[in-house]
């Protein structure tokens, strides 16, 4: 990538000083930033670790790797820069010789240069190709595919259970009738269609919905995100953390609940009369409530005021 690619490459990252204390590495330890995106996070840990740390970046975005590889480059720390989806990033690993690590980040969601990219498709502000992959080499699937295939039902659940919208059957119904005289490719096509179905009244919210719910289709980020954290608590040492920063419902759930099974609480639903999820205690959950960022932060940087960070640490399972 150009200079110039890297310098087009923009992006405040949220809770930085919240990260750093609490995601601080003793000497010679293990880091891992699942989602480098532009390194920011990565080169504040960086600044405060010790020579003899090894911190590892890992994206799924190309953009983000090559921007990350080329500022982080000045840290001797920073191993490497991994071009892979956290989950799987988590396997290769291994192939480095990493058995144990000290500290682990999840910074989810969508970077600001990909929602500032017209022909990344993931706003629905601009025009643009309804595109949405976070890793266009490796996923094939663009948000055009499945408007164009999915049938009725499945675009249906996906907006409801992915974006949270009690209009999804409206919507996919009136999905499926378009595309038959004209198959969908940009932005501005569904949202004309989705005003006209729809009207005016709470349509930004609406369309929110929609784009959140193809993105996480598009992605797999809830299956990513519940993997690869899993994967990263099996990893950690014991005294290590992981943090995760999320920005919906949906993310949050997930880890408040996969930090919750690894303490011994039962998140069954409360309708089951006898407790099937087998919570292991693996864990001690440090932020009982999750930290949000502080009215100065959402001032400076409006996409933080949904962010929400929670933090656990790995204790010492005895046999």
């Amino acid at each position: 990538m150009t200079e110039q690619g890297v310098s087009e490459y923009r992006h405040e990252p949220v809770l930085v000083v919240e990260v750093v204390n609490w995601l601080s590495l003793p000497r010679g330890g293990v880091f891992i930033d699942f989602t480098v995106g532009g390194g920011s996070h990565l080169a504040r840990i960086a600044e405060e670790s010790s020579l003899d740390s090894q911190l590892y970046g890992v994206d799924r975005d190309t953009l983000a790797v090559e921007t990350a590889r080329a500022r982080l480059a000045s840290f001797s720390q920073v191993t490497e820069i991994i071009h892979a989806p956290f989950a799987s990033a988590v396997d290769s690993l291994a192939e480095r010789q990493i058995e144990q690590i000290h500290g682990a980040l999840f910074d989810l969601g969508v970077s600001s240069p990909q929602i500032d990219r017209a022909e990344r498709g993931f706003t629905f502000q601009q025009g643009g190709p309804l595109d949405m992959r976070m890793d266009r080499d490796m996923t094939l699937t663009t948000a055009a595919d499945i408007l164009n295939t999915a049938s009725q039902a499945e675009l249906t659940s996906m907006i409801y259970e992915y974006g949270e919208e009690r209009r999804a059957s409206r919507i996919a119904r009136a999905i499926v009738a378009e595309r038959e005289s004209q198959p969908f490719s940009e932005s501005r096509h569904l949202r004309a269609l989705l005003e006209k179905t729809l009207g005016p009244a709470n349509l930004t919210k609406t369309l929110a919905r929609v784009y959140q719910a193809l993105r996480i289709k598009v992605n797999d980020e809830l299956g990513q995100l519940q993997s690869g954290l899993e994967k990263v608590i099996e990893l950690l040492a014991p005294g290590g953390r992981v943090g995760v920063i999320s920005y919906h419902s949906l993310e949050d759930r997930i880890v408040k609940n996969t930090f919750k099974s690894r303490v011994g609480e039962c998140v069954c639903p409360p309708n089951l009369p006898v407790c099937v999820c087998n919570p292991t205690s693996t864990l001690n959950i440090l932020t009982r409530k999750p930290i949000t960022p502080t009215a100065e932060e959402i001032s400076a940087n409006p996409r933080a005021r949904s962010a929400k960070f929670r933090v656990a640490e790995k204790i010492e399972v005895s046999d």
